[in-house]
């Protein structure tokens, strides 16, 4: 959001303070439950103290700086002293024990080898450093506190002769009160790059961009997102793998929607910014980015190890298609038949009656004996996975269950919160109700005890936000996005005691910060076309630098007819990814209805899977454990490599293999080969690349792509 007309003005409907000067500061030793034992409190005025009367009619805020973790350093921003009502994100604290010095002119806090100065006095400001270096600061005048006098008389004539500006409103004690927002401000070192944001499928380094953290159904063509994340990482590469670059990453911790302008509104500085009285970030510093990221993957609850089966293939019925038991069946054999791997078959929505969405019971007209059919895939060896939402029909049985029982989210007016949108009716199930919770999850161990083995938990986005009620009273823009993590997390907890801790897997679209506590998640709604392939892979890549560490895509695109060339080239990127998945809206996804060469693709690229499933599920490991994704971009493995930074159509399966997705029907592809030797997976032929990296531009049949092994 810009409050900005320019460097040095205000936009007229806004009145911008800022913290000019510091007039106290102090050291807090009692602990709550988001603080170490030791906090900075920092309180600024919004204008110079020169004076006892320079203390009257001006307001302050109050900075209080902590620690959850070694190199991780907590800022809160704060005007008045009010509880939003926002859900708090879970964060995982470590024992930290920073040294805080106070003097005239400066405070110091530091939390292993990350610091921040305040300057308080001539011109409040803070300086992070990390290592003695400077990684980044809030300058003078960059923090604000916000009033919005848009919805006032701004710009009318009040009186004869007298137009009104901003600031007569402000000190017009008449006036309602104004929205209130706090802003901060965080400088770019010259040559730094953005990435992260969740899964965003703009470009891919996200400088110059304007980008709100809002869950929202937009598919992946739009600047929308199912997955928003309020973090970045901020890199700087460095010239060798000896001379460090400046690598951090920053985490506002609002639940709510907040506004982030990445070298927009101020072209050196990462603005961001949110409703209400409080602003809340961490900064996370690191010697590389894996290492910030890895430190904010564990802050954030780290991620989880999915079982080892969900690594193989999984074929879905696809959507509005048609299918009943004889089609799955069907669908099966042919892939045994064909000596295809497979080793999921997913349920998508009709397996329930249309309108009746979600009832949780399987459409019998269609599926007459859904207990043997399941056990008939688990005499296949495989899994089962069926499609679930949290929005009950007003014509499924279960919507008067919850009316009476208070299960959904309300209207003000106490009725329940409807809308047409999805399915004729649709009530959302309120999650921050205890007893809603156990009624959803006892509605899906009926499932469970037919023999289903997971569930692809879809939606969680079209939240509602306005005229909204929940059963814990919380303020329902905080818990729009929040939304999501409270229905994984339901699931997947419901999964872990009816299947163990090492068999729970779910298959989401939507996430907040923490979800990668709950896998897998794939990319929403694409397009079958070659450009929505590099859209999804952007996105993938945003994703997986933001805290997350699996994630999957509708391979051939989920809208549309898919030909039989974004099948393969699809086909080859599905395979070479961390899941892989075969779905689709209105067309099968089996690889003998594109043509004989599609079959032939599917069985070589999943048996190529199969084959290096060992490399796979070790990386997985290693993966979870340093807080890292299994898919990386570039920039991620190869930070001292500044031809890396803006790599967006390649990426690492792992710390050893390179694959370079064809996005092209002719097979032509461009792609960059970072320095070392290198021996090609498919036809093992060997490359040794200088210092200076090489790029390589070939062409690819169907059954082969660049797919690279680092041999040192």
């Amino acid at each position: 959001m810009k409050f900005s007309n320019g460097y040095w003005l205000g936009k007229d409907e806004y009145i911008i303070n800022s913290p000019i000067e510091a007039f106290d500061a102090s050291i807090l030793t009692a602990q709550d439950a988001k603080r170490s034992s030791k906090t900075l409190v920092v309180n600024a005025s919004y204008q110079q103290l020169r004076s006892r009367s320079d203390m009257l009619d001006v307001g302050n805020t109050t900075m209080s700086v902590f620690s959850p973790a070694p190199d991780v350093i907590g800022v809160e921003l704060k005007h008045f002293d009010q509880d939003d009502h926002n859900p708090l994100y879970e964060l995982v604290h470590q024992e930290v024990s920073p040294e805080i010095k106070i003097d005239e002119q400066q405070a110091h806090y530091k939390a292993g080898d990350l610091e921040l100065t305040v300057d308080m006095h001539s011109k409040f400001n803070l300086d992070f450093k990390y290592q003695g270096k400077r990684i980044t600061g809030s300058e003078f005048k960059a923090q604000g506190s916000i009033d919005d006098l848009s919805g006032q008389a701004l710009g009318k004539t009040m009186h004869p002769n007298t137009v009104v500006g901003a600031q007569e409103l402000a000190s017009d004690r008449q006036v309602t009160r104004a929205d209130h927002y706090m802003r901060e401000q965080l400088s770019l070192l010259p040559g730094t790059k953005v990435y992260g944001f969740g899964e965003t499928f703009g470009p891919f380094v996200k400088n110059g961009q304007s980008i709100d953290i809002i869950n929202r159904d937009g598919g992946t063509g739009s600047d929308q997102s199912y997955k928003s994340i309020p973090f970045y990482i901020a890199a700087k590469a460095g010239i060798s793998k000896e001379a460090h670059g400046t690598y951090y990453g920053v985490f506002v911790n609002e639940s709510q929607p907040t506004s982030f302008e990445v070298a927009t509104e101020v072209v050196d500085r990462v603005s961001f910014s949110t409703r209400g009285e409080s602003l809340e970030y961490y900064v996370i510093a690191g010697q590389t980015p894996k290492d910030v990221l890895g430190k904010y993957n564990k802050l954030t609850g780290g991620s989880t190890l999915p079982p080892e089966w969900t690594f193989g293939l999984w074929l879905s019925t696809s959507f509005t298609t048609d299918y009943s038991e004889e089609t799955v069946m069907k669908f099966i054999d042919g892939m045994f038949e064909r000596d295809i791997p497979l080793s999921v078959f997913h349920f998508d929505c009709f397996w329930m009656k249309g309108f009746e969405w979600s009832n949780f019971e399987w459409d019998k007209e269609q599926f007459p004996d859904p207990e043997g059919l399941i056990r008939r895939l688990h005499e296949r060896g495989l899994k089962v996975c069926v499609w679930i939402n949290p929005y009950i029909s007003q014509k499924s049985k279960l919507f008067q269950i919850g009316k009476e029982n208070n299960y959904f989210i309300k209207q003000k007016d106490g009725n329940v919160w409807q809308w047409d949108l999805w399915q004729p009716g649709n009530a959302v199930v309120d999650f921050t109700n205890p007893e809603a919770v156990k009624w959803y999850q006892n509605l899906l161990k009926r499932l469970l005890d037919m023999g289903v083995d997971c569930f692809k938990t879809d939606f969680g986005e079209r939240i509602p936000m306005h005229d909204a009620v929940y059963h814990n009273g919380n303020n329902p823009q905080g818990e729009h996005n929040y939304y999501t993590h409270r229905y994984n997390k339901a699931v997947f907890e419901l999964l872990q005691q009816e299947k163990g801790n090492d068999e729970a897997v779910v298959f989401a679209r939507s996430a907040t910060v923490g979800g990668q506590q709950y896998p897998v998640h794939w990319g929403g709604d694409n397009l079958s076309q070659f450009h929505s392939m590099a859209d999804t892979l952007r996105g993938g890549l945003s994703l997986m630098s933001s805290g997350f560490t699996f994630w999957s895509h509708d391979i051939g695109g989920f809208e549309e007819n898919a030909s039989a060339a974004i099948y393969k080239r699809w086909t080859q990127f599905g395979l070479l990814s961390s899941h892989s998945r075969y779905h689709g809206n209105i067309q099968y996804r089996v690889p003998w209805l594109f043509d004989e060469e599609a079959v032939e693709v599917t069985r070589n690229f999943a048996k190529l899977k199969q084959a290096m499933m060992p490399y796979i599920y070790s990386e997985a490991q290693q993966s979870v454990a340093a807080g890292i994704p299994l898919m990386r971009p570039m920039y991620l493995e190869f930070p001292e490599d500044a031809n890396c930074a803006d790599l967006d159509r390649q990426y690492m399966f792992g710390s050893d293999i390179l694959v370079a997705p064809v996005m092209t029907e002719e097979g032509d592809v461009d792609y960059y080969m970072p320095a070392g030797h290198w021996k090609h997976v498919i036809d093992g032929r060997e490359m040794t690349v200088g210092d200076n990296g090489q790029w390589v531009a070939e062409n690819y049949d169907y059954l082969s792509l660049p797919v690279w092994r680092r041999l040192d």
